[in-house]
């Protein structure tokens, strides 16, 4: 019997999303799981999986289609199965580029690798080309308006910037960027740069978050030199590629932590405050033009190695523009680690609809004092933010206290 796919809803805040792409064709075979299709949301560019086997039957909307969630995409049956009654498309649905000149700057998106089209000539002052394209051009000294597109309608996209720069195409290149000097240019004329669509929405929720949620910090520093060590000593046995970081310690830590504190792994919703039954602990991850998060599901119930794993996975499709569905819904509690940046201390701000959020600062090796005696010692400052309305500042330091048990003795982690 013929299924109807629908347009995900990802995250509450989530609307709408624009078709970039389909991935599969009419008449072709799809496996329950398949990659269907390309999205693009505020957020990020995901890959739609189908939930029915079979034969793509019908495509119902046209790549660049703004569809509202939850609306018809796509018809998945038998082959030769007839399609009775087709679910019609919004009636508001309309093009991306259309939305575009009402919303400027994209966000980062996976490139079609469609067949050539036409033309890449430029809609009145603006050149069709994807937010990746544009970056790319714009860090490698690149003129856009040369580059024949490969994209729907003509669209630049990143390819096409890459194969400009391999073969050296010289009218791609625009004119050679000065070598530094120690001069400060007191004339320069300032930039404009365009909001990108990810940008906007990171704004628009996180002005939500502070100005509807009243939030409380606690600040704890913790002693990280048993967990140097420990992590030391597994990394000696790992291969390349699967050394375990100190997030991935702090992770498993936060995670069974929030099984003692349910109050803190929840959500508020009218009067009510709904503690979750699942601990899925998401990871603030930075990608072109701004910040994502993607999510461990039952995050205590995993070792170490699956964690460390996990993450790597799904930071790495985010950052190439590529998460699934699956990679960012579903999170009950947030986390922030600047530590690679050699931050002492900083605030996080928490991600609704969630009731706290943790910001993890670097792990520094400083002078301590033990037993009246001066001497190196590792340490790191952690701050939770919490929700007023779910918790206070008692709750959260004894969260802060009990989180410190398994980092200071990460073998009650193993256990």
């Amino acid at each position: 019997m013929a299924e109807t796919i629908n347009m995900p809803k990802l995250g509450f805040d989530m609307a709408e999303g624009v078709l970039v792409r389909w991935v599969k064709q009419i008449g072709e075979n799809i496996n329950k799981g398949d990659v269907l299709a390309e999205i693009e949301t505020d957020k990020a560019t995901v890959e739609v999986e189908s939930s029915a086997s079979g034969v793509v039957l019908q495509q119902i909307v046209d790549e660049g289609a703004v569809v509202p969630v939850n609306a018809p995409i796509a018809v998945v049956g038998e082959e030769g199965e007839e399609v009775k009654d087709t679910p019609a498309p919004d009636a508001g649905e309309k093009k991306a580029e259309a939305k575009a000149d009402e919303k400027p700057a994209a966000q980062p998106q996976p490139e079609p690798d469609s067949a050539p089209q036409t033309s890449t000539t430029p809609e009145g002052d603006r050149i069709k080309a994807s937010p990746l394209a544009k970056k790319i051009a714009q860090d490698k000294n690149i003129d856009l308006a040369s580059i024949q597109g490969t994209g729907p309608g003509g669209r630049v996209v990143k390819k096409d910037v890459e194969t400009a720069l391999s073969s050296g195409q010289p009218s791609a290149v625009s004119r050679p960027m000065a070598q530094p000097t120690y001069q400060i240019n007191v004339t320069q004329e300032d930039t404009t740069v365009q909001t990108t669509k990810l940008r906007l929405a990171i704004g628009r929720r996180l002005v939500e978050s502070k100005t509807t949620i009243p939030h409380f910090y606690v600040t704890h520093e913790y002693k990280m030199d048993a967990l140097m060590d420990m992590r030391k000593q597994a990394n000696a046995s790992l291969p390349d590629g699967e050394k375990l970081s100190v997030n991935d310690f702090i992770l498993k830590g936060v995670a069974l932590t929030l099984r003692q504190f349910p109050n803190l792994n929840a959500t508020i919703k009218g009067n009510e405050v709904i503690q979750f039954g699942h601990v899925n602990v998401g990871v603030a991850v930075t990608v072109p033009g701004g910040l994502m998060t993607v999510v461990v599901k039952d995050t205590e119930q995993k070792t170490l190695r699956q964690i460390s794993g996990e993450v790597k996975t799904m930071a790495g499709r985010a950052r190439d523009g590529k998460v699934k569905p699956d990679d960012v819904d579903g999170s009950t509690f947030s986390t922030s680690n600047l530590g690679m940046y050699d931050v002492e201390d900083f605030i996080a701000i928490i991600n609704p609809p969630e009731a706290a959020i943790l910001s993890i600062s670097s792990a520094r090796q400083v002078p301590v004092v033990e037993d009246g005696e001066v001497k190196p010692g590792w340490r790191m400052k952690a701050t939770i933010s919490v929700d007023h309305r779910v918790s206070d500042g008692a709750e959260a330091a004894q969260f802060m206290q009990t989180l410190a048990g398994f980092l200071e003795n990460p073998v009650s982690m193993l256990v």
